[in-house]
Formats: structure tokens, sequence, C-alpha cells
């Protein structure tokens, strides 16, 4: 663990907040509320989980408003509108003085190819390619082993996380004969500024046109983009994710965990997708959107999906039925 440590009042004074305690409180470390000690900083964010209030060994402890009086009983705390935000950006003061920051420039062991451009505050990792025509914004990190295609480009102050394949082909094929014969990917992939995207996540390059992705867009680990796909800005997916090409997904999105998302669809802005969701139709209007069968006991699935299997002939006997029996008689 790092020596350094960072006096409370000294957070504050950075993040702002109101300090109920002793300012000179040295916090050596960020930690769950469960298993703080007494020179950690703790928070919390679910109101129903402040009974772990009384229990925890935190030095201090980040809460809103309305655990204030509770969390003050306790010992010394930071009262913040919202303390899941105001943890995000301790997190980052915290990388900061840690000296954590990625240090700008190309790894010796990356490969650039002539004609990329790399902003100069721009950080390349261990092993990354970037390929010709490639470019590279202010303040963004590729960290180690990122393939980044040719053509490509990436905004400022973007982070790709390790094994990201940015631009490879997208999967097209024309079938001739019983066989496949590929159609080449002659577009590339535009991301915006102020982008993360996870490890060994893969965006694929456009067929004709580019595919995009939005400023302020969040991707989890091991998710698929196709080719052609449009993100707008501000949304964010999470592990596991897949979106077939074509997709056209709007702004201040969300797919859950394993989501899937179809071909050629357009998604509104403000759509939210829950997690394992399948998506097969159009979603135009904003909203929380779910689309899989609960999990249960083998047996009770095998009957209730042996029930789903026959209510088409059920609606057609009941149809039947209604029209020996008119409502109106």
């Amino acid at each position: 663990m790092s020596s350094v440590s960072v006096k409370a009042g000294a957070i504050v004074d950075a993040l702002g907040g109101e300090l109920f305690g002793d300012a000179d409180r040295v916090i050596t470390r960020l930690a769950p509320l469960e298993s703080a000690e007494p020179s950690e900083l703790s928070y919390l964010v679910n109101p129903r989980l402040a009974h772990l209030l009384a229990h925890t060994r935190a030095g201090c402890v980040v809460v809103a408003p309305a655990q204030a009086e509770e969390a003050k009983l306790r010992g010394d705390c930071i009262v913040a509108p919202d303390p899941h935000l105001y943890f995000a950006r301790l997190t980052q003061l915290w990388k900061k003085v840690h000296g954590r920051t990625p240090v700008s420039g190309v790894h010796p062991s990356a490969v650039v190819e002539e004609g990329a451009w790399i902003h100069p505050s721009a950080s390349v990792g261990a092993l990354c390619f970037v390929g010709r025509g490639a470019r590279i914004g202010a303040d963004t990190v590729l960290k180690e082993r990122v393939t980044f295609a040719e053509d490509c480009v990436i905004g400022e102050r973007c982070l790709v996380q390790s094994g990201a394949v940015i631009g490879g082909d997208g999967f097209g094929f024309a079938h001739h004969e019983g066989a496949w014969i590929k159609i080449e990917q002659l577009g590339a992939v535009r991301i915006g500024d102020d982008v993360e995207i996870g490890a060994n996540t893969c965006i694929d390059r456009g067929a004709l046109d580019d595919t995009v992705i939005e400023d302020g867009v969040k991707l989890d680990n091991l998710i698929q983009i196709g080719h052609n796909t449009h993100i707008g800005k501000h949304t964010a997916m999470a592990g596991c994710v897949g979106v077939a090409g074509s997709a056209r997904i709007g702004a201040h999105c969300t797919v859950g965990g394993a989501g899937m998302i179809l071909g050629h669809l357009t998604i509104a802005d403000n759509v939210h997708i829950s997690s394992a969701s399948i998506v097969t139709r159009s979603v135009l209007k904003p909203g929380h959107y779910t689309g899989f069968f609960p999990l249960d006991e083998n047996s009770a699935w095998e009957k209730n999906a042996a029930t789903l299997k026959n209510i088409h002939s059920l609606r057609e006997r009941l149809k039947r039925l209604e029209a020996l029996f008119p409502k109106d008689r």
C-alpha cells in the first residue's frame, strides 16, 4: 500500500462538502464500509444500508444530508448532496495524489505505423499497435496491448483498456454457391471525447461509412460493437453486451450486462435495457425495457415453455369461441 496519505480537511478543501469532525484526521486509504479501518474513508450511497454506519470502523464516512445526524453520532463524516458522485471525484483525487496517472508518450514496445498521429499528451502503452492514418487526441490513454487500426480516430481524454481492438473488420460476407465471399470493410471507427472502452472490447470498422461512438460513451469489458453502429452521447453498456451491425442507439441510454441488440434497429434517447434482454425490434419511446424469461427450477421452466408453445393455438380456439358467443348477445 502506498505511504501517501491525505488529511480529511484537505479532501473537503479540494472537493467541497461539509466536514463534521477532525480536519487533521489522516486518511491512508479508501475502503468499503464493512472492512474500513480507523485510518480509512468510506461512503454510504444506499439509505437501506444505513444500519452499517453503527458498525463500521471507518475513520470518516461520506454521507447524504438524510444520513448526516446518524453519521455524526458514530464519528467523523463528510456530508455531500450526492455521496456516489463525491466518492467518484475522490477516487480521481486519490489517484492523482498517489501519482498513478499514465505517463504521456509512446512505450518503446508499441508499434506506430507511418502516417499515424498521436497527440504529445496522449499515452500509448506497451505492445500497442496504432495503424497508419490513425489519430489519437490529447490526454487519451491506450493501455497495454490495445489495437487501434488504420484510419480510426479517437478524441480527447479517452481511456481504452488492455486488449481492446478498435477498427477490426466488421462481419460482412456475401453467400455464393455454398461459400462466403468477403465484403471488404472500407470504413473506419470515429470515437468522440471522454469515452471509456473496457478490456477486450471490440469495435468493428464500418463497411462503407464509419462506426461512430459519440462523446462520453462508457463501454465495459468484453463488449462487441458491430460495423456501422452509431452510439449516442453518454450511453453506457455493461459487460458482455452485443450490438449487431448498423444499429443506431440514442444518447443517455443504458444496456445491462449481456444485453443484446439486433442489427439495423433504432433505439431512442433515454432508453434503458435490463441485463440479459434481447432487443429484437426498434424502441422509439424512452423508458425501461426488459425482455427475458425469468429463471426458474428446470421442471417448472419446461412446463411454462410448453405452455408458451401452445399459446397461439389457444388464442385461435378462444377466437372461435368468442365468435360463437358474441359479447353483445
